[in-house]
């Protein structure tokens, strides 16, 4: 199979991401941490806090989702339009803060506090996944509009 020219590399231009890879996370992180909670199985919030941390200090080869979307499905689909990386970073980052909230919680026995905060991050990611509407880059675009700072996407390599 004959592989499409990549504007962006995906592992080595990490101010841009392809805007389906978050997508593909996002579906991960919701339908993991629907499992864990509807299970009981607790253990796999610290799993999935730990692939998001793993991603966010070491880069994308680390994070899981993203090397099966850019090795497995990016290949055969093309890459999509590219966007700016640091409004879904910070999104990982605050999933990140409440996965490990809700693993601290079920560890030390409050599994309802545990079960809510699951149920938080599942609930915003699959939203995210379906309908496009991120709440961790919305809040990221809100910030700069607080402190007065408009939000600029970093420059995007220029289409083909």
């Amino acid at each position: 199979m004959k592989r499409a020219k990549r504007r962006a590399d995906p592992y080595r231009d990490t101010q841009v991401i392809d805007e389906r890879a978050p997508r593909v996370n996002q579906t991960v992180v919701g339908l993991i941490t629907l499992l864990a909670v509807g299970t009981g199985w607790w253990w796999l919030l610290a799993l999935l806090a730990l692939q998001l941390a793993l991603g966010l200090t070491l880069g994308r080869r680390w994070c899981l989702a993203c090397v099966a979307y850019f090795e497995l499905i990016q290949p055969r689909v093309g890459e999509g339009r590219l966007e700016d990386a640091r409004p879904p970073r910070f999104a990982n980052l605050v999933g990140l803060a409440v996965l490990t909230g809700a693993t601290l919680a079920y560890a030390g026995g409050f599994t309802t506090v545990g079960a809510a905060l699951g149920l938080l991050v599942g609930a915003l990611a699959l939203l995210a996944a379906t309908t496009g509407f991120c709440a961790g880059c919305t809040a990221y675009k809100l910030a700069y509009r607080l402190t007065g700072r408009t939000f600029v996407s970093c420059p995007l390599p220029p289409a083909p």
